[in-house]
């Protein structure tokens, strides 16, 4: 899969980036398993070129120092690239490289997607095209579910609620389990299932709350609940307890959010340990590292959905060929000056040069952190 399918006639130099953070209140609290979250801490980045076109990305800091630390890579590594041709494949391999004694894991790899990220905006935005376009493919409906909300609330707070996120006109919802028995498991899945109208999807994310035997025993019970996946259900990268509950289980097994670059995906793979993946744009890698995994993905025809970051990841998926479910949260919506747009069970990606992303200035003034 070509990453470089299109050229823009403008030639950019990387000049230098501006990081801001921001903390945006949820419209719905997210409750995990690990604990709830209210706000959303994000950073967001320009990145400047000498020719005057920024390419913008952000980042979910998860936690709200997490922007500042970030930022602190991203602006180091922008720092060793600057004055140099902006090209997206050789700039990546030359960080790599530069970050490899400290480890491309965690922090660093979301700053370096977060550029790789940038770097693509900026070259679809010089090319005076949409970024689905200039990677081989065209701005189109993608079928979404509503990922906000949906934490551990018990039956009724939680059906109520995701009666609430159809308005949204999307018609699937993603349900956050964990609880302290399995009996609440299934009594909230249950509640939440007959509240929906039947054609809706019900997804179902743990969030790494289990072990290997309690997935199995849960999955087991929740198989006869209406529900289509169970996401991450115990740590993310134990491949052979994941491949275990593939096989004991007839419902969807999902993961991908953690996986730390392309290389991690082909492990999961090849360990059998998943029936469906997601990776996450910051971090599989940016938009370099998507299209690697999307290449995984369609050579050994596993479905593909994204993770996080909605209005970047539609662009992608309307270029990855087993292409699945995209994940919508409106985190960002608050700081841009266009949020996304949800119509008949999809998000429509932009037609604008780039991914679309150009922030709210006064929106950013009021929440930055």
């Amino acid at each position: 899969m070509a990453l470089n399918s299109a050229a823009p006639a403008t030639k950019l130099t990387i000049r230098g980036v501006r990081t801001r953070a921001v903390n945006v209140p949820m419209t719905f609290v997210l409750g995990t398993s690990a604990g709830a979250i209210r706000t959303a801490p994000l950073l967001l980045i320009d990145l400047e070129t000498e020719e005057g076109v920024t390419g913008r990305a952000y980042v979910f800091g998860i936690y709200p120092g997490g922007p500042r630390v970030i930022g602190a890579v991203i602006e180091d590594a922008v720092a060793m690239i600057k004055g140099q041709p902006l090209a997206p494949a050789d700039l990546a391999k030359h960080l790599l490289r530069r970050f490899l004694l400290i480890g491309v894991t965690g922090v660093v790899r979301m700053a370096l997607s977060a550029i790789d990220s940038a770097m693509w905006d900026a070259l679809a935005v010089a090319a005076g095209k949409p970024l689905a376009t200039l990677l081989g493919g065209s701005p189109k409906p993608i079928p979404a579910y509503n990922s906000n909300g949906l934490g551990l609330m018990g039956p009724e707070k939680t059906a109520d609620e995701a009666l609430k996120l159809l308005e949204s006109d999307l018609k699937a919802v993603k349900l956050r389990l964990g609880y302290a028995t399995l009996e609440e498991d299934v009594a909230v899945a249950r509640a939440v299932r007959r509240a929906l109208p039947s054609a809706v999807t019900l997804m179902t994310d743990y969030n790494q709350a289990l072990d290997t035997p309690e997935a199995i025993r849960r999955g087991r019970a929740l198989e006869d609940e209406g529900i289509y996946w169970i996401e991450e259900p115990i740590r993310h990268d134990d491949y052979a307890g994941n491949a275990a509950i593939t096989e004991a289980l007839k419902v969807h097994v999902q993961i991908g959010e953690n996986f730390n670059g392309p290389q991690a995906m082909a492990q999961a793979i090849a360990a059998k340990a998943c029936d469906l993946v997601m990776p996450d744009l910051a971090r599989i890698g940016g938009v370099s590292g998507w299209m690697q995994a999307a290449g995984l993905a369609a050579a050994h025809d596993i479905p593909m959905s994204s993770h996080l970051f909605p209005e970047v990841s539609a662009h992608l998926m309307a270029v990855t060929p087993t292409a699945h479910w995209l994940e919508y949260m409106d985190w960002a919506s608050a700081v841009l000056e266009e949020p996304a747009v949800l119509r008949d069970g999809c998000l429509i990606v932009s037609d604008k040069p780039g991914s679309g992303l150009a922030w709210d200035e006064k929106a950013v003034a009021k929440y930055a952190a």
